[in-house]
């Protein structure tokens, strides 16, 4: 019988993390000398590279990558980012450091609205441009998919314009994006003195605009004190669903808003930050199937001095994710990595913890288990060639790029630390 061929095959490695448990030792289902072969977009075979020529057919025209000892993982699953805006917060950043709160930030016309306005006057080229290079860093780093939202337009022009924008990269850009429609981020200034006429706005005029284009696949809203209550937030997630859009939800970050609550009770698919969460709302999370995704890059940045108990998360048996938030107010940042570091040493999550949530986690925080966030047969051949010689230096050397090729789809897209992909006329 014949063996099935191989486009691609990766050796040399010291590890081989599948994440998937049963395909190595551990919960990580780590391959201590293993390979992997690919053929065409999909993993073809993982296993020991002793074995590697008695599973596959290694021809003329099959490509090899040697992994000098280094590690192989899946790609990284970044499951909530704000990457698609314009201009620039560094300022806010510096004054924090000097001790200007968030509310006076705001006051002076800082914050959200700083954004939404640069957004507002970016052309769609600006935007794409300035969306694809962030999403080739965020490849550089390790992320193949990506999860990109809306809700710096807060018009429906606006948000329209930024949907379709994110549309145009999901076309053009190797990484895998996910759209989110986030138009009930915060009040646009117009609609400061009007709450029920903007919420009116985005029931009736958002979502059925966005629907009927099929520019989300998810509805996330900031359930918060001072944003969106929680009974503003399930109105507006349910009739998101009743559009056919899934939902996220930002929820307790800064206080116990009930946005857990809120997750449970209309079946989102994640709840995201939770550092205030409630034992109760934890409860009703587990209860209903929601993933807690993590963004412990946001309390760092903002130096909150809390982090999202990730611990008690873990011990009830939620499913829990990783992600970066990268966006230009509360975390400037597109690196995987250093939330898998900021995990372990702020969150005391365990490195095979947060690694499992930076990849089987992400994924199912997208509800995209079945095709990326693991290395088995059959799965998209999104992964990593690690200069690391075991999974623990992910997490342990911190502060440096440790992801050296990437390969999305069967495709070498970073190689050496750099794009191996032409830009497209325009970014």
């Amino acid at each position: 019988m014949s063996l099935p061929a191989a486009d691609l095959v990766i050796t040399g490695c010291a590890e081989v993390v599948t994440a998937e448990p049963g395909c190595g030792e551990g919960p990580l289902g780590v391959i201590r000398d293993g390979a992997v072969a690919v053929a065409g977009e999909r993993i073809l075979w993982v296993g020991k590279a002793r074995e590697l020529r008695r599973a596959v057919a290694v021809e003329g025209g099959t490509r090899l990558l040697e992994a000098h000892g280094g590690t192989v993982c899946p790609g990284f699953v970044d499951s909530h980012t704000h990457l698609l805006f314009a201009g620039s917060r560094e300022g806010e950043f510096a004054a924090r450091s000097r001790g200007v709160s968030y509310p006076e930030i705001a006051a002076a016309g800082g914050g959200i609205q700083s954004t939404v306005r640069a957004t507002r006057e970016a052309s769609p080229a600006e935007l794409f441009r300035l969306a694809w290079e962030r999403l080739a860093s965020c490849l550089c780093h390790g992320s193949t998919t990506v999860e990109v939202k809306s809700g710096y337009g807060l018009s429906p022009e606006s948000e329209l314009r930024c949907l379709r924008v994110i549309r145009r990269l999901a076309e053009a850009h190797p990484v895998d994006v996910v759209p989110t429609f986030l138009g009930a981020h915060a009040l646009p200034p117009e609609f400061a003195s009007r709450r029920d006429a903007y919420l009116d706005c985005v029931l009736q005029e958002m979502l059925p605009a966005v629907a009927a284009e099929g520019l989300a696949e998810f509805c996330d809203v900031f359930c918060e004190d001072g944003y969106f209550t929680p009974a503003e937030s399930e109105r507006i997630l349910r009739a998101a669903a009743h559009r056919g859009m899934k939902s996220k939800i930002h929820a307790d970050e800064f206080a116990p808003s009930g946005g857990a609550e809120v997750a449970a009770a209309v079946g989102a698919v994640s709840a995201d930050h939770l550092l205030c969460v409630t034992e109760g709302g934890i409860g009703a999370l587990k209860a209903a199937g929601v993933v807690a995704t993590l963004l412990p890059g946001t309390a760092a940045f903002l130096g909150l001095g809390r982090y999202a108990p990730a611990r008690a998360m873990l011990a009830a048996g939620l499913t829990v994710a990783l992600a970066t938030d990268f966006n230009p107010g509360s975390c400037m940042t597109e690196s995987m990595p250093l939330i898998i570091h900021l995990a372990c040493t702020q969150m005391k999550m365990h490195p095979e913890e947060a690694l499992l949530a930076a990849t089987m986690g992400g994924a199912a925080a997208l509800a995209r288990t079945a095709t990326v966030g693991s290395l088995r047969p059959g799965k998209q051949a999104d992964l990593l060639l690690l200069d690391c010689p075991n999974h623990l230096h992910l997490a342990y050397r911190f502060g440096i790029n440790p992801v050296r090729t990437v390969l999305t789809r069967g495709r070498v897209v970073v190689e050496d630390w750099h794009l191996a992909v032409p830009r497209p006329e325009g970014a």
